[in-house]
């Protein structure tokens, strides 16, 4: 393919060279102000150790890069007034990215008492890092971000997900050396093979090696220069290379850099979208090659700091109690030329800003970083069109994904003309039962398209590739850049993004407490193939943890469901795409299940969260002598089996059933805004009465949901205990306990006087599982008993 022309030139002129220089100069002395200064933010006296904060803390080494980066970036976008985001891969380098977003207003404005002059200069470099004050990496406090950048390897997935379906938008990312170490980062080099360049905006990667890591080398910026090209065109990019430690050469090379890149990907797009062209783009690139800690200390108590691992964290330690070291950093300071920089009121000089854009075209003040502000009402189908018919329970049987398809093929469909929807998933949309939403839109594909391939689709919204961290940083950076989306996975292997739900659920939890920031479409899991329909996968493929971990972040943020059909899943699918600031965890079976209730009477349930299932019990209106509770899908057929053994066998005995749909209405109201009150919790299980609970997953977590309350003496839970293998779906909850029998042996074991009574039921139960374990051995399926099995009252 062609290059472009560069209609925008590719030397500075030397008033331009000039004027980043300066902005550049700018954005290090507040970076490097900001770890080490509490006072004295012009330098209009010594330093004294009382001007130094007593604990410093931040990452210098990173910061001079990310300034070179903002610094060319605002030149760029002002010069062709573009829709820009950057995400900063080294997050650790809060100072930097806080430093530029306060010399170009966007932070004064975000926090006006952070004031574009001297007295605001003071603040921002005393807040730093400091109690009472913003954290030291990137975070939500920071405008223009969406990324936070602590845990690193997400930047680039966060990159394209912020591109996809932003036409307009072009999308730099800063990658650190040790970042590109990561396996998700080294996976996230192929999400060039899924951006549309006719539909989607442009991902511009920025490589940026500086060396070292916090102790050791980096592997990259080790390799030959020809060697990390070659892999780098390997991944489909074309790199640009930039290398220096001379500043004034450095601007000169990254401004060239910039604009061929930017004419690059102008003409890829302009012929995509003009010309139809069906081949895959290969995507410019920059590899900016610059020291670590650059323009810091060269040497400090005799050691080399500048371009290596020293030049980290904090470059000059000890500053308040050693004399040399304070006169050292006051020198640093002053080599920056601060009078030059700012006026006597502190005021950033017109030289320093002459290359900064205007209003919403900054990076710090980019809506696409406030998702919020963006985002619209998802155009949601009426729950009846999909809903399946229940003239009573469990007379027929649906599987709940499949239906749940058809409902979001239905949103893809209405979504089409404003692409701000997507379903992502690692190679399982199908295996799902989802495979519905292909009638709507295809898998998204760049790369070669063969004549045996079904549903690839150069523009589709479909997202799958066989890498969890991807799917779930694309998901993200979709969702805060103002969109929708669902992540579709198998139960067991959602854990692989544990971390990444964590850095999540952090963000949404400090976004909330800031008022400027408007509230994004949540994060929406449906976690299914789990795992008591894993039997033919076996024991790696069952584990339903997720859920415990999950539960254990801020309650505001977090909500997890156990739809038990396909109507209660319609209802709580249609209530998590609706929300906002969630992480919103669905549990569902793809394999055939009970139709329990209506779409009514679903509807109800589930906005209840958990409730009586009156037709299922024999209570009567009376006190119960036992409840059954359960939640989940194969917990729920189970406890309604146990339920029809105790009405035949026990017909005395009043059993109240209770399934929980909402996990969250177990926890204490004052711990969780779903949670029941005390009043509540006792109405629904009783304070003194046995309560068998039979659940999805680890037992253990339902005793940690109630165990404050009244009658969590008396409650005894079945669930999952790492009993699995490849075996029949009955034998599954056998091996773990969860099965109707043992349940009815639990409920004549608790409930008082029983145990003589029912002695001779309690051993039929027993005989009945003694029964299946030889039947499965000799036949190879579950007994007739199970497999066959429907509900009655």
């Amino acid at each position: 393919m062609p290059e472009a022309a560069h209609p925008h030139g590719t030397a500075l002129t030397d008033e331009e060279l000039r004027t980043l220089d300066a902005h550049w100069r700018a954005a290090n002395y507040l970076a490097a102000g900001q770890i080490y200064l509490m006072a004295n933010p012009l330098l209009t006296e010594p330093l004294r150790p009382e001007h130094i904060k007593p604990r410093l803390l931040g990452h210098w080494g990173t910061s001079p890069g990310l300034n070179l980066v903002y610094t060319h970036l605002n030149r760029v976008i002002k010069a062709r007034d573009l829709d820009a985001l950057c995400i900063w891969g080294p997050g650790h380098g809060g100072p930097s990215v806080l430093a530029n977003s306060w010399l170009e207003g966007s932070y004064s404005e975000t926090y006006p008492d952070v004031t574009r002059d001297g007295p605001g200069m003071a603040t921002l470099f005393r807040q730093f890092s400091f109690p009472g004050g913003v954290p030291s990496h990137v975070a939500p406090e920071v405008p223009g971000s969406i990324h936070e950048g602590g845990e690193l390897g997400y930047s680039l997935a966060h990159a394209y997900g912020a591109a996809f379906d932003h036409p307009d938008l072009l999308v730099a990312c800063v990658i650190g050396d040790g970042e590109a170490e990561t396996g998700p980062l080294a996976a996230s080099w192929h999400s060039n093979k899924f951006l549309d360049p006719v539909h989607d905006g442009a991902v511009l990667p920025i490589l940026h090696l500086n060396g070292y890591k916090i102790a050791n080398p980096t592997v990259l910026s080790r390799l030959p220069e020809s060697e990390l090209d070659a892999l780098l065109r390997g991944y489909g990019h074309e790199p640009i290379h930039v290398t220096g430690d001379d500043p004034l050469q450095v601007h000169r090379d990254m401004a060239r850099a910039l604009d061929d890149a930017l004419d690059r990907i102008a003409l890829l797009q302009r012929t995509a979208r003009e010309e139809d062209v069906p081949e895959r783009p290969h995507w410019p690139m920059i590899v900016l090659r610059t020291p670590k800690g650059w323009t810091g200390p060269a040497e400090v108590d005799g050691v080399p700091v500048e371009g290596t691992w020293r030049a980290h964290q904090v470059p000059l330690p000890g500053v308040r109690e050693n004399p040399q070291h304070l006169r050292q950093l006051e020198a640093w300071l002053k080599s920056y030329r601060p009078q030059e920089l700012f006026d006597a009121d502190g005021h950033p000089r017109p030289e320093v800003l002459a290359q900064v854009p205007d209003g919403d075209r900054r990076l710090g003040a980019t809506p696409y970083a406030n998702g919020g502000l963006l985002v619209r009402d998802l155009p949601m189908p009426a729950l009846e069109d999909f809903a399946v018919p229940v003239d009573k329970p469990g007379a027929t049987l649906h599987e709940p994904t499949r239906v749940l398809g058809g409902f979001l093929e239905q949103i893809m469909e209405d979504t089409t003309a404003r692409r701000d929807f997507r379903l992502v998933g690692p190679d399982e949309t199908a295996s799902n039962r989802l495979q519905a939403v292909f009638e709507a839109s295809g898998k998204a594909w760049q790369a070669r398209i063969l004549p045996v391939d079904e549903h690839l689709d150069r523009h589709g919204r479909v997202l799958e590739i066989l890498s969890e961290h991807l799917c779930q940083g694309w998901l993200e950076g979709y969702l805060l850049t103002g969109r929708h989306g669902l992540f579709s996975c198998y139960e067991a292997f959602v854990h692989i993004v544990d971390s990444m739900v964590n850095q999540h659920i952090k963000w949404l939890r400090t976004a909330r407490e800031l008022a400027w920031r408007a509230p994004v479409a949540s994060l929406n899991y449906l976690l299914t193939s789990h795992v008591w329909r894993q039997d033919h996968n076996g024991f790696s493929h069952q584990d339903p943890g997720f859920v415990d971990h999950v539960l254990n972040k801020s309650p505001e943020v977090v909500r997890v469901y156990l739809p038990p059909d396909a109507n209660t899943l319609l209802s709580v699918a249609d209530h998590a795409l609706r929300s906002r600031d969630y992480v919103n965890v669905i549990v569902a079976g793809k394999q055939p299940c009970f139709d329990w209730l209506s779409m009514d009477q679903a509807r109800v349930h589930c906005a209840r969260g958990a409730g009586i299932w009156d037709w299922a019990g024999t209570e009567n209106g009376g006190e119960p002598d036992v409840v059954l509770a359960c939640a989940g899908d194969v917990p729920t057929q189970e406890v309604l089996a146990a339920a029809q053994l105790l009405r035949r066998h026990l017909p005395q005995l009043a059993v109240r059933v209770v399934n929980v749909v909402d996990m969250t209405r177990l926890m204490p109201h004052e711990d969780h805004p779903h949670g029941m009150t005390d009043f509540e919790y006792d109405g629904l299980f009783t304070t003194d009465k046995p309560v068998i609970f039979a659940y999805h997953g680890y037992p253990w977590l339902i005793h940690r949901l109630a165990y404050r309350r009244t009658g969590h003496p008396h409650l005894h839970v079945r669930g999952y205990k790492e009993s699995g293998t490849t075996t029949t779906p009955f034998d599954m909850v056998v091996r773990n306990d969860l099965d109707r029998y043992r349940l009815v042996m639990d409920v004549i074991d608790r409930v008082p006087g029983l145990a003589v009574r029912a002695a001779a039921v309690r051993q039929q139960m027993a005989d009945a599982r003694t029964r299946h374990h030889d039947w499965i051995r000799a036949h190879g399926t579950d007994l007739p008993e199970v497999a066959e099995w429907t509900w009655s009252s």
